[in-house]
């Protein structure tokens, strides 16, 4: 476990009084309201998931697009504590629950990943209660150079009036905090909790005794270039077809999901591999 670092916030927390219903609002809901399970191994929610499953496109929630929207606030509720441990895990070999991982990663309004972004998570413990005493189910981490993050957990218990959800600020570097929270799919208090958002879905996966979740945080930050709405069209001449087993030069130029893509660095192309699963392989455009 690492040694607890304190950090200070340095902007106020945002709201989500008011906001209307987006786009992928809108998407994702059609989605959480249809008969397709999103749980229970081998379900699809994020469409970085859906060409690898075979499925085609689905609604880019909350995987970033161009164009696309910022990932919605959330309140943060009573159970924050500032100046929680510096740390990628929350638990030890004894803790109680079922195991849970969640990875993902940070990008800004230009689909490109941000590098040293502050991640606070909390959560309740298996049996639903939160720690104010100390920081159990409580850490910060910072994204790694391609954006992305892992938490290791379990999962959260239910208690009064809520479902399961996972609470987390988000700050790019000198940036204003995102306050929002995670959610899982397939939970029956999802229709119930007036909080729940669909936008804050993750894909969830059973794997061995535990679970996997991911999810992509899209924070209002500005990058060049800037997003469209709606999205641009891929370039009339992209480049061929992305395909495992190729070798990739830096600057090879391919499609993929009907999305043009430029290699960032050399690599040999693998299953899992997709440009949009990689973003330090592949950049949009």
């Amino acid at each position: 476990m690492d040694n607890p670092t304190p950090h200070a916030w340095s902007e106020p927390d945002e709201t989500s009084g008011g906001r209307p219903i987006s786009r992928k609002g809108l998407l994702k809901a059609a989605i959480v309201a249809s008969a397709a399970p999103l749980l229970a191994g081998g379900g699809v929610a994020l469409a970085r998931d859906a060409a690898s499953a075979g499925n085609g496109p689905l609604a880019p929630t909350p995987q970033c697009d161009d164009g696309d929207d910022t990932t919605p606030p959330q309140m943060e509720g009573p159970y924050f504590k500032p100046n929680s441990p510096r740390r990628t895990s929350l638990v030890t070999p004894g803790t109680p629950g079922v195991p849970l991982t969640v990875s993902g990663y940070v990008f800004g309004r230009a689909c490109r990943p941000i590098p040293g972004a502050l991640l606070d998570f909390w959560q309740a413990d298996t049996n639903g209660s939160y720690d104010m005493a100390r920081y159990a189910f409580r850490g910060h981490q910072f994204t790694g150079p391609d954006g992305g993050f892992s938490l290791t957990t379990v999962v959260p218990g239910l208690y009064p009036g809520r479902t399961r959800h996972l609470h987390v600020k988000a700050q790019a570097p000198g940036g204003r905090i995102l306050t929002t929270q995670l959610y899982f799919p397939g939970e029956p208090r999802n229709n119930t909790d007036a909080l729940f958002d669909p936008e804050l879905l993750m894909t969830v996966r059973n794997v061995g005794n535990g679970r996997q979740g991911t999810f992509d945080f899209v924070l209002d930050v500005a990058q060049t270039p800037g997003p469209t709405d709606p999205p641009t069209d891929p370039p009339t001449e992209p480049g061929t077809s992305w395909e495992s087993g190729t070798s990739y030069r830096a600057g090879d130029r391919v499609t993929y999901g009907g999305v043009a893509y430029r290699c960032l660095q050399a690599h040999l192309a693998m299953p899992g591999w997709e440009p949009p699963q990689v973003p330090a392989l592949w950049e949009r455009g």
